[in-house]
């Protein structure tokens, strides 16, 4: 069963992985990362969604296609795309959403 916090920590990973190439290694700040927050709120939008947070940014994107519904991350909003795009992540997403559905 696939947690938030496993995601959190797999999409952290991934985002200081893309960006530690050489042109970006002196200027990358991994501490940026420290909050990532994903989350699912079925009440508020019935169909399934995602949201990330960083900071004092945040989009929400649909599960099925993650195309984004709403909000912003700049320049980090392609990565999300990325990291989606990856073996395994939309199944553990799919995962959550239906752990957060059976909770309500």
């Amino acid at each position: 069963m696939a947690s938030f916090r496993e995601l959190e920590n797999n999409l952290k990973s991934y985002l200081i992985d893309v960006q530690s190439d050489a042109h970006n290694i002196k200027t990358m700040q991994a501490s940026r990362y420290n909050n990532i927050r994903i989350q699912m709120e079925p009440r508020k939008l019935q169909s399934p969604h995602f949201t990330v947070k960083m900071g004092m940014s945040e989009a929400t994107f649909d599960l099925a296609s993650c195309e984004k519904l709403s909000g912003g991350l700049g320049f980090e909003e392609r990565f999300i795309h990325r990291w989606y795009e990856r073996s395994g992540i939309k199944a553990r997403l799919e995962e959550c959403w239906e752990s957060e559905i059976t909770r309500m």
